[in-house]
């Protein structure tokens, strides 16, 4: 076939056109691609035994995904195993009641617990109705009662009056959220010791639905003049409180006195009864409440702490709040 072009008076040939078959993909390809459809529609139906069921039309199509998510290698930072709590284990929580509440024990140690045999006492005989976390900072306990072996949770350093102390406070809380069963979480220290006996104890904390932390308002020196503006915009000065802390001069905030305090004035005022379930006697003005010595630990000195019924805080202003 001849085409004249009309620009210089050549003629140039054109191949006749030719009908060309249509490009296919190999074979193989189209086998491999339908073995694969097949294989995952078969896992999305028929899940493996140890996995919850997936079908369609079902609320929970994705349910499985979560499951086959390979496990993280690396240890989570304390923020990332907290939102992993509140997101596995609070938001996917029914609101139902346990059969079988419990009451976690959080013990923050620097080590092995001096008074271990007498919560041993305490707990015996009450399996089921109580769950124990330790938290040491400083070495790894030694243990003398089998229900404290292996209750350790993953610890750090605690400095006193430090925000570690807050941070320790919090891993105890993340590790005890991740049972549903419990549902009252009560924080000790190495030096606290049971004044009531575990049945006393479950029914009392089991019938409120409040929580019992220690919190005040304090106009004086040693109270609300240790807010600064550094807290804002999180803490509004009227939001701040404090728990039992010794009147000093100047203006150190110790934040293990002031986290819990504060944080619970902001999210459930009206929730707080604003004492605590522990005795700590400050009235020796120092750093640290009263001590008692072997020989003062009298059956007077215990009926007097458990026959207390009333709670008063003494602001630094010398004011005194019932």
């Amino acid at each position: 076939m001849k085409v004249p072009h009309l620009g210089n008076g050549n003629t140039y040939i054109v191949p006749p056109q030719r009908n060309r078959p249509t490009a296919r993909p190999p074979r193989w390809i189209i086998i491999l691609l339908c073995l694969v459809s097949v294989c995952l529609i078969g896992a999305y139906i028929y899940p493996p035994g140890q996995y919850p069921a997936c079908y369609f039309f079902s609320s929970n199509v994705c349910s499985p995904i979560k499951y086959w998510l390979p496990p993280i290698a690396r240890e989570l930072t304390d923020d990332e195993f907290a939102s992993r709590v509140v997101i596995k284990n609070i938001l996917s929580m029914p609101l139902i009641w346990p059969k079988h509440p419990k009451i976690a024990f959080m013990f923050l140690t620097p080590g092995s617990l001096p008074f271990e045999k007498l919560w041993e006492t305490f707990f015996l005989g009450h399996e089921g109705r109580f769950s124990i976390y330790v938290h040491a900072s400083r070495e790894k306990p030694v243990h003398v009662s089998p229900l404290f072996v292996g209750r350790e949770i993953r610890s750090a350093k605690v400095v006193w009056g430090k925000i570690s102390m807050v941070e320790a406070e919090k891993r105890l809380l993340a590790n005890a959220l991740q049972d549903p069963d419990n549902q009252h979480f009560v924080l000790l220290s190495d030096s606290c010791v049971p004044l009531h006996n575990f049945d006393y104890v479950y029914s009392y904390l089991m019938g409120t639905n409040i929580s019992y932390i220690d919190t005040f308002w304090d106009p004086g020196p040693h109270g609300n003049a240790r807010y600064t503006e550094h807290m804002l915009p999180e803490i509004e000065e009227k939001d701040f409180r404090k728990g039992s802390q010794p009147g000093f001069d100047g203006r150190n905030c110790y934040a293990d006195e002031h986290y819990l305090p504060t944080l619970f004035t902001m999210i459930d005022p009206n929730g707080i009864a604003n004492w605590s379930v522990t005795h700590v006697d400050w009235s020796e003005g120092k750093w640290h409440p009263k001590s008692y010595r072997a020989e003062e630990v009298t059956y007077e000195l215990l009926k007097n702490i458990t026959s207390i019924d009333e709670s008063y805080h003494v602001t630094s202003d010398e004011k005194v709040i019932h």
